[in-house]
């Protein structure tokens, strides 16, 4: 299938990976992706599979992988995963898949994992976001590769149908299993599936939904670079928090003011989604000290400082040698005995203690939530505080936008 070999060749230009990792379910459009990725032979195939626990039928389906796998001679590990019972059972298994296979291609030293979403993946896609309200980023769906989790998952089949992939596979003799749970309505993307026989007749075909999620795409290129630029222009850094300057936020059309917003809110929150248009849109309307996704908007005349919200990292504490908060690095004076300390905010109690914190030129907000060496409960250091002690604290940027432009 041509389609496939090109968009590999696209995805990987002169860069073809030695070794690619497939995630197989035993499902037509997986098994086909991975008949495909054998015929094109440029990479190593290494194939793992999840067994989420949820269906008898689930160690059948993975059979035929494993058989697939057996004679070709490609690796094949499955994983387990077990839901914990809370949340979205859909939700929670597809980030619960994604985990154990980055944790599995990480120690198999893998950098690029191969997913079979198709066409109508996106076409569905495009729909359920467009029935919740999604802006320009969710309506540009999925892209052919992207970077998360320190490994880049490529989509090669998203120009490819269902319809095409199963006909391979007939052509091809391969076996390959429905899952029975891609037919029940009480599923959205199952609903969405079904609205095509609606919608097509209308021109809102797979093609044309996929036409306009490329168009989405691009427009999110577009306010991508506006941001970096608005960044660029009135952003800086202090101490862990984004203070933007209210002169060039007032020029900027409410659009990008807002993307900006959400960008700095992830930046200091290390929130992986941004937070919903409605609450956003109040917040930064309100003029008034205002809290949202874990952190408090300051305005004044002059900036608009994000900065951590204490009330939601009250009860967050690691070893000195861990990642606080997702993003705080502390630096232990040399020879400093660190096995009894931990890392907490400062907080209430701990900011009693340190007489000149005012001297730091940062609102008590910032300071209250910034963080602090502890052993139980006396305090050993607030680097951000005025009280350093000898040690330091570094912020690991979370946004790639705040990360190089401030």
């Amino acid at each position: 299938m041509t389609q496939l070999s090109d968009a590999l060749d696209r995805t990987f230009g002169a860069e073809v990976p030695h070794k690619l990792g497939v995630a197989v379910s035993g499902g037509g459009d997986s098994m086909a992706l991975l008949d495909l990725l054998r015929l094109w032979g440029k990479a190593e195939l290494a194939v793992v599979s999840v067994n989420h626990g949820l269906r008898a039928e689930a160690a059948e389906e993975l059979a035929l992988v494993a058989d697939y796998a057996a004679r070709y001679r490609i690796s094949h590990d499955i994983l387990q995963w077990t839901w914990d019972g809370t949340g979205n059972l859909q939700n929670a298994a597809r980030a619960g898949r994604r985990e154990a296979i980055a944790d599995w291609a990480k120690a198999s030293n893998l950098r690029h994992i191969a997913l079979g979403h198709t066409k109508d993946d996106q076409a569905e896609t495009f729909l359920m976001r467009l029935a919740r309200g999604s802006g320009v980023d969710g309506l540009a769906c999925m892209s052919t590769a992207n970077n998360r989790d320190g490994l880049t998952w490529v989509r090669p089949l998203l120009d490819v149908t269902r319809t095409d992939l199963r006909q391979h596979l007939r052509d091809n003799a391969i076996s390959w299993a429905d899952d029975p749970s891609n037919e029940d309505p009480r599923f959205d993307r199952v609903k969405a599936r079904q609205m095509f026989e609606t919608l097509t007749p209308l021109g809102l075909t797979t093609d044309r939904l996929r036409q306009t999620a490329d168009h989405m795409r691009r427009e999110r290129d577009v306010s991508a670079w506006a941001l970096n630029t608005a960044a660029q222009n009135c952003a800086t850094l202090d101490a862990g928090d984004v203070v933007l300057d209210q002169t060039v936020l007032g020029t900027l059309p409410e659009a990008l003011l807002l993307r900006l917003v959400a960008e700095a809110l992830q930046e200091v929150s290390g929130a992986p989604y941004k937070p919903r248009f409605r609450a956003l849109q109040s917040a930064v309307a309100a003029k008034k000290p205002t809290s949202l996704q874990g952190c408090l908007l300051l305005p004044s005349r002059q900036e608009l400082r994000i900065t951590r919200e204490w009330a939601a990292i009250q009860k967050t504490r690691c070893c000195v040698s861990d990642l606080w908060d997702s993003r705080w690095r502390v630096e232990a004076p040399d020879g400093y005995e660190t096995s009894e300390l931990h890392i907490g905010a400062l907080g209430e109690r701990g900011i009693q203690e340190v007489e000149d914190w005012r001297l730091v030129d940062r609102p008590r907000q910032s300071v209250l939530s910034s963080p602090a060496v502890w052993r139980g409960e006396t305090l050993i250091a607030a680097p951000l505080a005025g009280l350093e002690n000898g040690w330091q604290a570094v912020a690991v940027p979370n946004s790639p936008v705040f990360g190089t432009t401030c």
